[in-house]
């Protein structure tokens, strides 16, 4: 049975970097492409990093029952998983990783319980975290006060995950990632050891 592996984390602890490492170490591993209706990037691509929407497009999605969940992360910027997107990579014979908020990840586990693993990433201490959101530059001063505020409160869920990985050297936390995924895709019962 193919599998999930959900990584989620407070922006700027780390997780994409993680994932990205992990999608090109493993083949049998394929990304699920987010929805979010956030204004694109400069370094985005469409269908590669996210599915970009407006509020209506995304709405309308919700209407149709398109989703395995969705959040309102910040007002008017939503943030979906398909449905579609997960089907399609299991039918291909892959195992799902996702890259997604805290929020998404407690709900996303709830629809697949039994073939989920979640991977919660932190950073060694909140000064790091909000160090490395202001090193991005990629935002405002307004939209970079409303992550601190997110991450600060997303910081408290990390009890609700299978795993916690703190992200203090990233060589370390990508070996550690990988023994993770490792584990959990080929050999369940060594999991256990883990929790």
């Amino acid at each position: 049975m193919s599998k999930m592996i959900i990584v989620t984390a407070p922006s700027g602890a780390g997780k994409t970097t993680i994932v990205r490492h992990l999608l090109e170490t493993y083949d049998n591993l394929e990304f699920s492409v987010s929805v979010t209706t956030r204004p694109q990037r400069a370094n985005e691509k469409e269908g590669e990093d996210y599915y970009f929407k407006t509020v209506e497009e995304f709405k309308k999605l919700i209407e149709e029952g398109a989703f395995l969940e969705w959040q309102e992360v910040y007002e008017n910027q939503f943030y979906g998983t398909l449905k579609s997107e997960a089907e399609r990579l299991w039918a291909d014979g892959k195992h799902v990783i996702f890259d997604i908020d805290v929020q998404g990840a407690v709900n996303l586990k709830k629809v697949y319980p039994e073939r989920t693993l979640t991977i919660f990433v932190k950073p060694p201490r909140l000064e790091t975290l909000l160090e490395r959101l202001r090193a991005r530059r990629s935002e405002s001063e307004e939209s970079l006060q409303k992550r601190i505020n997110k991450a600060t409160v997303e910081l408290t869920f990390e009890k609700k995950f299978d795993i916690v990985l703190v992200n203090d050297d990233l060589e370390t936390a990508l070996m550690e990632a990988e023994w993770i995924v490792e584990r959990y895709v080929f050999d369940k019962k060594e999991m256990k050891i883990l929790n």
